[in-house]
């Protein structure tokens, strides 16, 4: 369905973005999509494309609820940044003041070596450490040799975990860090360190938090850390695209109750329009619809680059990720463009950051737009998971780059 087209889009460039997909999903690579443009104050246009549920035959609908995965990060980031505005914690501040189990780390000689081969950290992690990822901490699927396997074997899958947060971090002090803190970007589990860093702040779990603070707020009915049973016939199934053959239902099942371990790096299941509103915040520098959760400078901090030209020259995830982007506090952000043009789309400036099952967002401030792009396309979240995906059938989530060209391309 297509909204009123403002007359900076060409009409019938932009109407490429449904048979673009459409020709995905019946080439069997992908179950469905939903998608959303906004720009100057309305949606453009919005499509929900495909299947939710392929076996019962259920479609996409706006309405769809998605596990975002990562996308939840940015929302945790903003939750410690409105803690930073009130002077409940600060950027250079030691995360085992609230943290205990992370303080006196040991860090790894090399990083693909043996786990008890070890130095002393050489200073703590701080909250910026952990919001930029340079605190040393990793993922089992972001790390290679006998730590990445470690990570798997204390503290389980990286989005669906059995442990307590208390548990969980206890465990996750035991091992060391890959890297000394401050020393280089390594994706990892800081945000969901970060979610229990604001939890044991506030006294509450990091949902009741975020919902209090931010959902409840924006009116995000339908973002939550655990699906009640009378939504989930809403839900979108996690597919997997194996080697050949169909499509593979690998999703999650669904719990009696929420659990204990509420992820604040990759948790969250949400929708179009409730991921609409939170991302309409922050491009609003804080405010949306009359309501405030920052400053506009507290956004601006968020969205510039803190990572070194050093540190921006490692790869990310096995690609030159940072050759056209940097990153802030929980954000990713375009610094060059033209450059950029080889993963996506987008102009100087403009912000977001991905979720492991293809779902991604953009804010630009350059152009008043944002655009939403969700879908569940399962990946390879185990240890050494960077060469597990060399090699791969093509998913869907080619989907994302070309719903971006078309978009940019009608924009002119």
């Amino acid at each position: 369905m297509d909204a009123a087209q403002p007359k900076e889009f060409n009409a019938a460039a932009l109407a490429q973005v449904a048979p673009a997909l459409q020709g995905i999903i019946d080439q069997g690579a992908l179950s469905g999509a939903v998608t959303l443009v906004w720009r100057k104050g309305e949606v453009v246009q919005t499509h929900a494309l495909g299947h939710r549920d392929i076996e019962g035959g259920q479609p996409m609908t706006r309405d769809t609820l998605f596990r975002i995965a990562s996308m939840t990060k940015p929302v945790t980031s903003v939750a410690v940044m409105m803690l930073v505005e009130e002077g409940k914690l600060k950027l250079d501040d030691p995360v085992s003041r609230w943290l205990p189990e992370l303080a006196n780390m040991q860090v790894l000689k090399d990083p693909t070596g043996p786990v008890d081969a070890t130095v002393p950290a050489a200073r703590d992690i701080t909250v910026e450490d952990l919001l930029t990822h340079r605190s040393g901490l990793a993922y089992g699927f972001t790390s290679m040799g006998p730590i990445a396997y470690a990570h798997e074997e204390k503290l389980g899958n990286a989005l669906a975990n059995p442990h307590s947060p208390d548990a969980w971090l206890k465990a996750l002090g035991e091992l060391p860090l890959t890297y000394q803190p401050g020393e280089r970007f390594h994706y990892s589990h800081a945000t969901d360190v970060l979610g229990f860093l604001v939890a044991r702040i506030e006294g509450k779990s990091i949902g009741e938090v975020l919902q209090a603070r931010i959902f409840g707020p924006l009116g995000m009915a339908d973002t939550s850390f655990w699906v009640p049973p009378e939504k989930r016939e809403r839900m979108a199934k996690l597919y997997q695209a194996p080697p050949e053959g169909p499509l593979k239902d690998v999703s999650f099942p669904h719990t009696p109750t929420p659990s204990a371990f509420e992820g604040g790096g990759g948790g969250l299941v949400s929708t179009a329009d409730d991921y609409l509103q939170f991302a309409r915040m922050m491009l609003g520098r804080g405010e949306v619809d009359g309501v405030r959760l920052v400053k506009p400078e507290t956004l601006e901090l968020m969205a510039a680059n803190r990572l070194t030209d050093e540190q921006r020259g490692h790869g990310f995830m096995g690609m030159p990720f940072w050759l056209s982007q940097g990153f802030g506090l929980g954000l990713s952000m375009i610094l060059d463009a033209e450059k950029h043009q080889w993963m996506g789309a987008g102009a100087e400036g403009a912000y977001g950051w991905p979720g492991a099952f293809g779902t991604w967002w953009q804010a630009d401030p350059a152009n008043e737009m944002i655009l939403i792009f969700l879908i569940q396309d399962s990946m390879p979240l185990g240890p050494e998971a960077v060469t597990a995906m060399q090699g791969q059938r093509p998913t869907g989530r080619i989907g994302g780059p070309m719903f971006q060209k078309i978009v940019y391309t009608a924009l002119g």
